[in-house]
This record gives structure tokens, C-alpha cells and sequence, in this order.
């Protein structure tokens, strides 16, 4: 029998063996109360926050050399937690490519770890965040509180986002999706259709949850007419009952929304334009029933 690592597991296993003997023994220290100080963070509304607890168990003076190290010690047990954790069959069907690519990234990558990457790549390996599409991924729990409804009521934006509020996630947890920059094959409507999919299929196993938010940019109603191509990701959920907060613009809306050379970006930078960010919130139910009717449609196409 062929006892040798597959591809993927050698190249993590080349990670680990690139680590000095240093680093190796704070690694090894760190598994254990790393992974229990940023799971016991994950609820928290800072995305970054359990990054911030596995660099505090690691120390100051930690390489990023030890950071990639352990990213592939977790990764290397990252379907064992993820068949632990009670998945749905949509989520782990994805976990081959996701960690193909993790494996892929922490062996080529050098230097500086870039920070966004490492506070993904941490909830990832930790199954606190887990595969909604080839380019998303999803928040287990996140709180969503009063707070931006009433403001949204405030500015004489109406107050149907606070009645929906109380009525669907008031005091309860949420799934919340992002993007992931580094592969961007499914950053078209229909992988943005499989990730809320795969949204309500953990929900179905999940009935604590709320439901689903997301947070971005591209949920700005302007960009109907100013990047059409972007509409799907505001109407497919509004059409299948989600609501939408106002959260307003800010100087990392701006640089996203203008990242990509084109019309948008010359309206921006013309002064015509002004990115703004906006919350969709999809209740379980609502989504569950869209979610069922696009897997069968999809299905009676295919």
C-alpha cells in the first residue's frame, strides 16, 4: 500500500518542515491554546479578533514563517473538525478545492503574511468560518445588533429594517458571508446563488441561527445602473426576502469600489459617485424557501 502524503498534504507538510527549530517549538506550544482563545472569539463582532488571540498565544517576536506553519498544522485536521462540527453535505463537498488552495497559497507565499489573508486563513483552518462557494466564505455565528437599524431610522431611511430586526434576529446569531480575494472564480451570480445556498443548507441544521448578512459595497443600489453586472447581488436577495440596512460610506468603500480600472472608478474619482456600504439581512425561513426553489430550478435545467 502507497503510504506516501497526497500532493496537498505533502506540500502543508513542506510548510511545517520550512519552519526553524524555533518556531517550530512556539508552534507546537501554541496549537492547542491558540485554537481555544480564537474559537472562544468567534462570536465576536470583529472578524479579526480570533487572528488577534493566536498572535497573542504566539508571542511577540513570532515569524511569519510560525504563522504559516501552524495555518498548515490546522489545515491538516481541517476536515476532521469540519465532520466534527455536523456540516452539510453542500459545505464539505467544497472543502477539497478550499484547502487545495490554502496549501497552495502558504507554500508559495513569502515574507510578509498579508493580515487580511491571516485572519481568514485562521477561522478557516478552524472551521469558525467554512466554505459557502469557491470564492466565499462563511461566518458560523455573528452578531447583528440594533444599533445600525436605528440609524438607518434615524436618517429618514424608514423603519422597516428595525421591525424586521426584532421580528427575525433580535438576540440571536447570524451567518455572515465574505469574499475571498485570492480566487475569485465563483464572483458571478451563480456562485453568489451557491453560497446563499450553502447558507441555508446550515441553517437547516442550525435552527439557532437568524438567518444570513453580508456586508459590502457592491449591495449599493446606484451600482444597478453604474455596474450592472453587480445587481444580482442585491436584487437576487431582496427578491427572496431579504432587507437592507444603510451603513454609510468610509474610506475602505472607496478603495474597494474603485479598486478595478473603469467607469466606476471615474465616477468616483470624478466626485460623482460616493461608495456607500449597505447590510442584507436574509431571514432563515425567506432564504430557505429561495434557496430550495433555485436548487430544484437548477436541477430541472441541468
Amino acid at each position: 500500500m502507497d503510504m506516501r502524503p497526497n500532493p496537498v498534504e505533502a506540500s502543508l507538510h513542506a510548510v511545517i518542515a520550512r519552519m526553524s527549530d524555533a518556531d517550530r517549538a512556539r508552534v507546537d506550544a501554541a496549537i492547542e491554546p491558540a485554537a481555544a482563545r480564537a474559537t472562544a472569539a468567534s462570536t465576536h463582532w470583529n472578524f479579526d479578533l480570533p487572528a488577534q488571540e493566536v498572535d497573542a498565544v504566539l508571542g511577540e517576536g513570532a515569524t511569519d514563517n510560525a504563522r504559516r506553519g501552524l495555518m498548515a498544522v490546522w489545515t491538516l485536521g481541517l476536515m476532521e473538525r469540519a465532520r466534527a462540527a455536523g456540516l452539510p453535505q453542500a459545505v464539505m463537498d467544497l472543502y477539497p478545492y478550499w484547502i487545495e488552495q490554502t496549501a497552495s497559497f502558504l507554500l508559495g507565499d513569502e515574507g510578509d503574511y498579508d493580515r487580511d489573508f491571516w485572519a481568514k486563513d485562521v477561522r478557516l483552518a478552524l472551521a469558525l468560518s467554512v466554505p459557502g462557494a469557491r470564492s466565499q466564505i462563511i461566518d458560523l455565528s455573528s452578531p447583528m445588533g440594533p444599533g445600525e437599524s436605528v440609524r438607518h431610522a434615524l436618517s429618514g431611511r424608514g423603519i422597516g429594517p428595525l421591525v424586521n430586526y426584532v421580528r427575525h434576529g433580535a438576540n440571536r446569531a447570524w451567518l455572515q458571508v465574505h469574499t475571498e480575494s485570492r480566487h475569485l472564480e465563483d464572483f458571478n451570480e451563480d456562485g453568489w446563488n451557491r453560497a446563499w445556498a450553502t447558507a441555508a443548507e446550515i441553517c437547516k441544521v442550525r435552527p439557532d441561527l437568524a438567518g444570513m448578512i453580508g456586508s459590502s459595497w457592491f449591495y449599493d443600489p446606484p451600482l444597478e445602473t453604474i455596474s450592472p453586472r453587480l445587481a444580482h447581488l442585491r436584487l437576487n436577495p431582496l427578491n427572496g426576502g431579504a432587507w437592507m440596512v444603510h451603513q454609510g460610506p468610509g474610506e475602505i468603500h472607496t478603495q474597494r469600489a474603485a479598486a478595478s480600472p473603469g467607469s466606476r472608478r471615474a465616477l468616483i474619482e470624478s466626485g460623482q459617485y460616493v461608495a456607500r456600504s449597505w447590510l442584507v439581512a436574509w431571514p432563515r425561513k425567506a432564504l430557505i424557501a429561495w434557496a430550495d426553489n433555485w436548487t430544484l430550478s437548477r436541477r430541472e435545467r441541468a
